[in-house]
């Protein structure tokens, strides 16, 4: 079929003016090119020219669907990520129809993890806005309080501690010097609320600090498994003491409770005092290494009188001096439950032995006493001495490093000669050097209490009451010349 001549006159012009070398006489006019003039040209030029113009819409739905076809692997994995960043706080796309298909999976994670040892575990959590959310999130029973306490990391900004979420299912955790400041010890307490495990909690030297101890009071309050608490060297303070006084008045299953090192001046004695007479289902209470003074001595010493569970009290390393002293001891004088008390480190002088003496005439229950390092001079060693007569109940008495010089330790060893009912076994003299005299009273009373054993002048070894009776002649007598 032929083309219609003004179609064909048209392609012929065109591609005249494409090829200067085209001289047909298609188009019905000769180009004349005349002499002299040099026509610039170039043939592959015009030909790329020419096929680029040719095959340019071509190439245009190619770039289209090439640039189709990359987009959709973006947005299958950006959907990937999305769905995995919903999963990690757990939250549902409509992708998650396949329930059975997201548990299993979610289990194999959950395996993987516990194979590592590391700070930055994660759980399949969405991190609560706040702590009431926390609370309401509804969640299936957790014995170990291990999705409650990764939850509470992301709300406290702390990183989850892989230590305690490998230990959460023994019955002691020891978490000392972990550094967990007031908000790990907050995200801690909310898992321990609802953990069924633990028995024994140390959080000593952990830098808790008032708010940190009111977080794990809240705990103690609602946990009805842990028995014993330690938390020593945390500067609790008097906010501290507050909260944990508090918890005191509630819990019931608190037993051993230690707080030593904590600051606790006569604010803090406050708190604890009124708690004391309320609880008695706590039998170990230590506090020790604080700033007790005469003003919580006179506190305690009321709240000593009433309590009726403790049976171990340690508040050696304190400030109380004489005044302080005779209020204690008028406390102990009344309590008929405590067993153990440790005094030692203090400043009791001549005033408060003489007060514990009184208090040994009447108390019938307490069986070891340590009042080392208190300035008890011959004075009062000898006033204290009165007291011993008529106790019939101490078995350990450890009066070591005080200034009453080998007359006092003879005045204390005279008196439980002088009382048949005694039953002291142990007297610790250590560091105070005894002269010959001393010795030979030891000789005598040790017939009368063969099971008796003695410390003194800096030699911590006991003198066994299986030893010859030569040989401890003979080893006094050397202390003596000493």
């Amino acid at each position: 079929m032929a083309l219609p001549h003004n179609v064909r006159r048209g392609l012929t012009t065109f591609s005249g003016s494409l090829f200067i070398n085209n001289k047909t006489r298609d188009c019905g006019a000769v180009q004349i090119y005349h002499p002299g003039h040099e026509v610039l040209s170039s043939l592959p030029l015009q030909m790329m020219l020419f096929f680029n113009v040719f095959y340019f819409p071509f190439w245009c739905l190619c770039e289209g669907i090439m640039l189709a076809l990359k987009t959709v692997p973006t947005s299958v994995c950006e959907h990937s990520v999305h769905q995995e960043r919903d999963a990690s706080y757990g939250t549902n796309t409509p992708d998650d129809s396949e329930g059975n298909e997201s548990e299993e999976k979610g289990d194999e994670d959950s395996e993987r993890e516990e194979e590592w040892d590391t700070d930055l575990e994660i759980e399949d959590l969405r991190p609560p806005h706040s702590l009431c959310e926390l609370y309401e999130t509804k969640e299936p029973f957790d014995p170990t309080g291990k999705t409650r306490y990764i939850a509470a990391c992301q709300l406290y900004g702390v990183v989850p501690i892989s230590y305690f979420l490998r230990h959460m299912k023994d019955t002691e955790l020891i978490m000392k010097h972990h550094g967990l400041g007031p908000q790990g010890a907050k995200a801690l307490s909310l898992a321990l609320m609802t953990n069924t495990s633990i028995v024994k909690l140390n959080l000593s030297d952990n830098w808790l600090n008032g708010d940190g101890a009111a977080a794990v009071a809240e705990m103690l309050k609602e946990n009805c498994y842990i028995s014993d608490v330690d938390l020593s060297d945390n500067r609790l303070g008097v906010k501290g003491a507050e909260a944990l006084s508090a918890m005191l008045l509630e819990n019931t299953t608190v037993v051993t409770l230690k707080l030593s090192g904590n600051e606790f001046n006569d604010h803090a004695a406050k708190y604890l005092a009124d708690a004391l007479p309320a609880n008695n289902k706590m039998k170990s209470l230590d506090l020790s290494h604080n700033m007790l003074a005469d003003t919580s001595g006179e506190l305690l010493g009321m709240a000593i009188a009433e309590n009726t569970g403790l049976k171990e009290l340690n508040i050696s390393w304190n400030y109380f001096r004489s005044q302080g002293a005779a209020a204690l001891a008028r406390g102990f004088e009344a309590n008929v439950f405590l067993r153990v008390l440790d005094l030692s480190y203090n400043g009791f002088n001549n005033n408060g032995a003489a007060a514990l003496g009184e208090a040994l005439k009447v108390n019938n229950v307490l069986e070891e006493l340590n009042i080392s390092n208190n300035r008890i001079s011959l004075e009062g060693a000898l006033r204290f001495a009165v007291g011993l007569k008529e106790n019939r109940t101490l078995k350990s008495l450890n009066m070591a490093r005080n200034p009453m010089q080998s007359e006092g330790c003879f005045g204390i060893l005279k008196s439980i000669q002088a009382n048949s009912g005694a039953v002291v076994e142990i007297l610790d003299f250590s560091e105070i050097p005894v002269n010959k005299d001393f010795a030979d009273l030891c000789d005598a009373v040790k017939m009368l209490f063969p099971n008796l054993q003695i410390r003194h002048g800096g030699n911590a070894t006991l003198n066994k009451k299986d030893q010859p009776k030569v040989e401890i002649q003979s080893w006094f007598s050397v202390e003596g010349d000493s």
